[in-house]
């Protein structure tokens, strides 16, 4: 269980960069991050996975290759929990600014707890992890509700039904992900993460052909080495390094133990939002944060 809550906070750390890396870059569309970012998943995946037939070919034992059902698994889930969800993400934030986006995001562990609750785990146990993160999300949204609404001009309502899709995605891919690992325990987090990654990589490239920018335009745009460094960093770090982290999570712990540590996504996603604009949170902000992990600890123990 440490193992797995550790694995899951990593994640949440890794993730939380997501929600500052579009406001570090100007001039680019929501589809050129979304593309860039997880086309530089797939190439790390697919180097990874290369590395793996190399390593074999030297007497190494032999890389798991996915069958075509494992492969179509993989691009699904993909676009539930990496290209679409993103792109989701990146317009809410284009429209909304960086802090709404994130508190609806941040609504996740509740609903997979709730819809991942283990048959023998009783209601009862769940219930003061889960006031505590709804507690946390209320304070917090009073805190940066009005601001994001003043700032957020025509376009706020969109940013937050992009927002609310993005949130309805990515926990469709928290549940079905942990179940196709259960069903597939010789598939291990680390190969799971490199096939989802292709897929991710795949998809991206076959988005950047239907509303991408040109090649041109977005090497003639300032900051494009920026752009790169971004799309890089996100890419390998908040996809990949964050997916072998949740797989192991997801492995280790149930759906709903697991989705409750998707909170301290929220907690790195508005640190890194707060650093990033140089304004730190008002004392109900941090509120808000100790209502996140002592709901943390509460499903903790109730899991035990």
């Amino acid at each position: 269980m440490v193992t797995g809550i550790l694995a899951g906070l990593g994640a949440g750390a890794f993730w939380g960069m997501t929600f500052v890396a579009p406001l570090m870059v100007e001039g680019f569309s929501s589809v050129d991050f979304t593309v860039g970012r997880f086309v530089a998943c797939g190439l790390f995946s697919a180097l990874l996975l290369a590395m793996g037939h190399v390593h074999r070919a030297a007497g190494g034992p032999v890389p798991r290759v996915p069958t075509l059902r494992q492969a179509g698994a993989a691009l699904g889930l993909s676009v539930l929990g990496y290209t679409g969800y993103y792109l989701l993400l990146v317009l809410a934030i284009a429209d909304a600014g960086a802090a709404l986006p994130v508190l609806i995001i941040g609504t996740i562990p509740l609903w997979v707890m709730v819809l991942g609750k283990p048959h023998a785990l009783r209601w009862s146990a769940l219930v003061p992890g889960l006031l505590l993160t709804g507690l946390g999300m209320l304070l917090m949204m009073r805190a940066t509700g009005d601001a994001a609404a003043d700032a957020g001009g025509a376009h706020l309502w969109r940013g937050i039904l992009y927002a609310v899709a993005a949130m309805v995605s990515w926990t469709a891919f928290g549940l079905l992900n942990a179940a196709w690992l259960r069903r597939h325990p010789e598939v291990n987090s680390t190969d799971w993460a490199n096939w989802l990654g292709v897929a991710a990589g795949v998809g991206a490239l076959g988005l950047w052909a239907l509303w991408g920018s040109g090649w041109a335009s977005m090497t003639a745009q300032p900051g494009f080495w920026r752009f790169v460094a971004v799309c890089a960093v996100t890419g390998i770090g908040s996809a990949w390094v964050a997916a072998v982290l949740w797989n192991m999570a997801s492995r280790r712990l149930s759906p709903s133990l697991a989705g409750q540590l998707i909170v301290s996504e929220t907690v790195f996603g508005l640190l890194y939002t707060f650093v990033w604009s140089g304004h730190w949170p008002a004392p109900i902000q941090w509120a808000a944060c100790v209502l996140f992990l002592l709901g943390i600890l509460a499903s903790i123990n109730a899991h035990r």
